[in-house]
């Protein structure tokens, strides 16, 4: 029968150690349900109480029981693992009790881990960057961010699918290494060209108390939207690095230039979308994303260099904590115009913000490297930076325009990308798209004189 054939199987793979072995079972859907198995409506619909009873009696099963577990299976599934479990348990906390007084550091590192708190001092070493009108690509100077929190938590273990040189996810420091049977201890995992697998097996090791990282370019999101929303359903503190993250991929074209997939991921609930728009927001980006406990989050990274702010000039980097803050503001803090952007077009935003000062035109710059962050602030806060009185508002970024109307209003403008992009140069895709400073400045006026006439 059947379940002769079942064991013979099993027991020729368990005789089998040179290579591996392929059982094909053959299933019926629904199957006992006399008239309803092998059938769309066993998959799709409710067998009913009718057809249980049925089912139940081709199974040898009480018809009329309900719930019913029987005292075997019981005794099987709770009783005996219960009595059994105990006795690791135990097992588990004397070899726990060792462990404290023969490895104090490493007994604390396996408490923390399990308790998703970070070692003492995790985040007292971390890079700055000075003011450059030049700048680095956000994958630059996030890939600094990620080695210097690394090096203080050991249990930050990660890597990308066959993409760390360009995602700049190499774990660089002395005994980082690469994970491999000959070195479990290493740090980087090479998973090869296969997002989903790759996301899937990040949050398994997260299930561990590790806490894992995966990197690759954003347009691959696609690839990993499975484990990205179980790691969302299950909570899990996973960090997924995308960096190439515009049309800012120039030459590579539309195929490679994400549009639709920022929208995608802020879509999802319970996930963090973080998109810094220079290198100490990148730093203070993937702080946040490690103090998450219960949830994971997305570090979107550019490909080209994007300006570093003067912090001494500009608000402090820290704001990003907070989702959106005020980068630059106009004189005596009442604007007529807010400019808002995320990640590479922060700098434009500024660029156009100088411009719009040296002409009279009071203007505020708004980075808003996480909506979620900044839907988790209270009333007065969203309102001290984004006041409902200031109805002229331009947003700004290269993607999809979804989800802007709730910030820009119904007549606010934006600078945003209705197609999908091209094969070119950067700079010929941004005067192509309106990415350009005369464009954002021509926008800001046409908004600040509706803001006049409101007023």
């Amino acid at each position: 029968n059947d379940a002769e054939a079942l064991a013979a199987a099993l027991h020729r793979f368990k005789g089998n150690t040179g290579k591996p072995t392929l059982i094909v079972v053959d299933s019926l859907i629904g199957y006992g349900a006399p008239n309803k198995q092998n059938t769309a409506a066993a998959h799709g619909e409710p067998l009913g109480a009718d057809e249980i009873k049925l089912a139940k009696k081709a199974y040898g099963w009480p018809e009329d029981a309900d719930f019913l577990v029987p005292d075997e299976a019981r005794h099987h599934l709770r009783d005996a693992l219960l009595e059994r479990a105990s006795g690791l348990y135990e097992d588990w906390n004397r070899a726990f009790d060792r462990l404290r007084q023969d490895d104090p550091r490493r007994a604390d590192e396996l408490q923390r881990m399990r308790a998703g708190e970070m070692p003492e001092g995790w985040d007292a070493k971390l890079p700055s960057f000075d003011a450059d009108a030049k700048g680095v690509a956000s994958r630059e100077s996030g890939g600094k961010a990620l080695n210097a929190f690394a090096e203080q938590i050991p249990w930050l273990v990660g890597g990308a699918a066959d993409l760390a040189p360009s995602t700049k996810t190499n774990l660089k420091f002395d005994g980082a290494g690469s994970f491999s049977a000959r070195e479990p201890a290493g740090r980087n995992m090479h998973f090869g060209i296969r997002e989903h697998a790759m996301g899937s097996i990040a949050n398994g090791m997260a299930l561990c108390y590790l806490r894992s990282f995966t990197a690759t370019f954003l347009v691959f999101s696609d690839y990993m939207k499975p484990p990205i929303r179980l790691a969302s359903i299950m909570e899990l503190p996973v960090v997924f690095v995308f960096t190439h993250d515009s049309i800012g991929v120039g030459e590579d074209g539309p195929t490679h230039q994400p549009i639709e997939h920022l929208a995608q991921l802020r879509a999802t609930p319970g996930l963090l979308t973080l998109r810094p728009g220079d290198a100490n927001e990148a730093v203070q980006a993937w702080k946040i994303a490690l103090q998450q406990t219960n949830r994971p989050s997305c570090m979107v990274l550019s490909r080209q260099p994007l300006p570093t702010l003067d912090r001494s000039k500009y608000a402090s980097a820290e704001g990003v904590a907070q989702g959106a803050y005020v980068v630059a503001d106009a004189e005596g803090g009442k604007p007529e115009v807010i400019l808002m952007a995320t990640g590479s077009e922060l700098g434009l935003a500024m660029q156009a913000y100088e411009q719009l000062k040296g002409e009279g035109v009071k203007a505020r710059v708004v980075s808003m490297p996480c909506w979620e962050l900044f839907e988790e602030q209270d009333e007065a806060y969203k309102q001290s930076v984004l006041p409902d009185e200031v109805l002229g508002r331009v947003a700004i970024e290269q993607a999809g325009p979804l989800g802007w109307e709730r910030y820009i209003g119904r007549k606010g403008a934006s600078v945003t990308m209705s197609t999908f992009g091209a094969s070119a140069p950067i700079g010929k895709l941004q005067a192509k798209y309106g990415y350009t400073v005369d464009n954002v400045v021509k926008l800001a006026k046409e908004q600040a004189q509706r803001q006049g006439s409101a007023t």
